[in-house]
């Protein structure tokens, strides 16, 4: 799909907040650093600078836990107002111990602590809730910069150690690339091969805004090659009717 691929830092972004105008600041961080769009180039967001932008910090002293959410932090050691964001943001619980809830997002995702997050939002006491419509996020990004957008999280994955870039907003690019009847290398037909495209543009992106006080949430990934129509990333949830382990 590509011979070479560029991951490049928009320097200088500032910390975001609620009511700021995302797309004008990242476009001014792409002319600060001299990127003109240009065919093949998608723009790689993390996730908690849109859900800054969009007002999705949640200050646990407004939380008022339910009984669940009391029952299930006891199990878990965890905060019962934290808990009650979680349950708010999410359609059931897949398992749980203790400090550790694995759910069903309102979104379809499968993870911890249905996205929220308390790392790097910057206000004490508060919690980052995962954007409303990230596909929408992404969209609108992507008609304000004019070149197509990812917006990325950090996921744990099944049966394997570690976190990792995926897409859980995308729009101008098909979040899946569907390879199905192209031969292979040897001219066999490809039967049930599927590419979560913007998942691996995610975690290419991961690899410059790395986990911790890098201060790097956008990065311009320079170089791809598709030529599939659009799909969103809420494609590449697998529905209920595919899920084994349902």
């Amino acid at each position: 799909m590509s011979d070479a691929v560029s991951l490049l830092a928009l320097p200088g972004l500032p910390m975001l907040a609620a009511g700021d105008d995302l797309g004008a600041i990242l476009a001014e961080g792409l002319a600060r650093a001299g990127l003109v769009p240009q065919p093949g180039d998608v723009l790689a967001v993390a996730q908690k600078v849109v859900s800054k932008a969009e007002g999705r910090s949640v200050p646990l002293a407004s939380v008022t836990p339910s009984p669940r959410a009391e029952a299930l932090a006891a199990e878990t050691g965890k905060d019962p107002r934290l808990v009650e964001l979680i349950l708010s943001e999410s359609v059931r619980v897949v398992r749980s111990r203790p400090n550790l809830i694995i759910v069903q997002h309102r979104l379809g995702f499968v993870m911890a602590n249905a996205g929220i997050d308390q790392s790097n939002v910057g206000e004490a006491g508060h919690a980052l809730l995962l954007p409303l419509d990230p596909d929408g996020s992404a969209a609108a990004l992507s008609a304000r910069l004019g070149l197509p957008v990812v917006i990325t999280d950090s996921f744990g994955r099944a049966w394997r150690r570690g976190t990792v870039g995926v897409a859980i907003g995308a729009a101008g690019l098909p979040a899946l690339l569907d390879l199905r009847g192209q031969p292979d290398l040897f001219g066999r037909t490809l039967m049930v091969s599927i590419t979560g495209f913007a998942d691996e543009i995610a975690a290419a992106a991961g690899l410059v805004m790395g986990q911790g006080a890098e201060g790097q949430p956008a990065v311009l990934v320079r170089g791809l090659r598709w030529s599939a129509p659009p799909v969103p990333a809420s494609e590449l949830v697998r529905v209920g009717a595919e899920d084994l382990f349902q």
